[in-house]
């Protein structure tokens, strides 16, 4: 029987990466097209020779066809559902199904799930979703209706926030099931509000939770500076962790509102102060008696184009926070920029203390946790990098 999908005819030199399970096949790898293509549409990937390579979606940038099964599908509805599946019963094996101390985490993230162009965020009852294909945002229902079965009751509401990223000239999202404005959810004890509809992203940074968390560990006693703290993640867990003295710094006025709920949410000792200002300015003003920074940017470079400009920039960012910790003191670092590579990132840190010539000592490599799974064969899956450093 005849597949009914358009056909993607690669170029015979460019059929080994997909033949490696990259799920990425760019536009240049293809020889020719064979069927009606648009935009978002599902097609089956062949060599020159007519052997079958993969099934995606078609996309009209450079990644041309974001692979979602290296095999013939009959029944896509069918494959979304048993991949969702998959994904539910990794975070169930994770301990973060059903827990009443952390409430929050990623359910679905993109390639490392097997949904290229697809996010899933769970937030104690409220799937929000965000596509970055059209391919994956025709799915939207389908993934609804799996969601239900997986979750049953449990599941109050599903936010599709995927307009933000697709259609910039409509960024308002929608509520594909259930109503609701604003949530709450807890990590390892701690209360968090979750905006989905205006935050940033799907609303919170899951990806940080277990660095938060490593946090504690060093912030008793200690006075702490969060910068670029968004809605206070690490401010939270630093005062909940015995710290004396916690200052919260971002450009965002409606950033340090919501930190400043969200440290009144948790009940806590030490101090909090909160400052709207530019965090290179700050770092340059401030006093250099601090125990602990945190520095949580947000994406420097978003294409290899600007990757020069990023590295430069965090060098830079951590030379000044390198001069403003006392003795003994400990940086948490943080890069998220994807095309920024781990060892690019180290480089500019290590180029940073070079400079500032204080003897620094590596006390953890971090990366993003289990439920941001990454693909062996896509590296690319990777994007968030950090550093835990002693300094003398």
């Amino acid at each position: 029987m005849s597949s009914p999908f358009p056909r993607i005819i690669l170029r015979q030199s460019k059929v080994d990466a997909v033949k490696r399970f990259h799920p990425w096949v760019f536009s240049g790898a293809i020889k020719r097209c064979e069927g009606e293509l648009r935009d978002g549409a599902i097609v089956e990937v062949y060599s020159e020779a007519g052997e079958f390579l993969a099934t995606g979606h078609y996309g009209t940038g450079s990644i041309a066809v974001k692979v979602f099964a290296f095999h013939p599908v009959a029944d896509v509805a069918e494959l979304w559902r048993s991949q969702l599946r998959q994904a539910f019963d990794l975070r169930r094996q994770l301990g973060l199904v059903d827990q009443a101390e952390t409430t929050g985490y990623r359910l679905v993230n993109a390639e490392g799930d097997g949904f290229p162009g697809l996010i899933i965020d769970w937030y104690n009852g409220t799937a929000v979703l965000q596509a970055h294909s059209l391919g994956m945002y025709e799915q939207r229902m389908v993934l609804v209706e799996a969601l239900q079965q997986i979750y049953g009751s449990a599941l109050h509401t599903v936010y599709d926030k995927s307009a933000a990223v697709l259609f910039k000239s409509n960024p308002a999202g929608e509520y594909l099931f259930g109503r609701s404005g604003t949530g709450e959810v807890r990590e390892y004890g701690h209360r968090f509000h979750v905006d989905w509809e205006t935050g940033q992203k799907t609303g919170f940074f899951l990806d940080q939770r277990e660095h938060r968390h490593l946090l504690s560990a060093y912030a008793a006693g200690k006075k702490v500076l969060n910068t670029f703290c968004y809605s206070g993640g690490f401010s939270v867990y630093a005062l909940a962790a015995g710290a004396s003295i916690v200052h919260s710094v971002d450009s965002s006025a409606r950033a340090i509102a919501w930190t400043k709920d969200n440290v009144a949410l948790n009940p806590a000792s030490g101090s909090h102060e909160a400052f709207t200002d530019d965090v290179f300015t700050f770092l340059k003003d401030c006093d250099a008696d601090y125990d602990v920074i945190v520095l949580d940017p947000p994406a420097f470079a978003k294409s290899l184009s600007a990757r020069h400009q990023a590295v430069m920039a965090y060098k830079r960012l951590n030379k000044l926070a390198l001069t403003k910790l006392r003795p003994g003191g400990v940086l948490f670092t943080f890069s998220c920029s994807q095309v920024v590579v781990p060892d690019y990132f180290r480089g500019a840190v290590t180029a940073a203390a070079i400079e500032v010539g204080r003897p620094v000592r590596v006390l953890h490599h971090l990366t993003q946790p289990a439920d941001h799974p990454v693909s062996l064969y896509h590296p690319e899956g990777l994007y968030l990098k950090g550093l835990v450093l002693r300094v003398e």
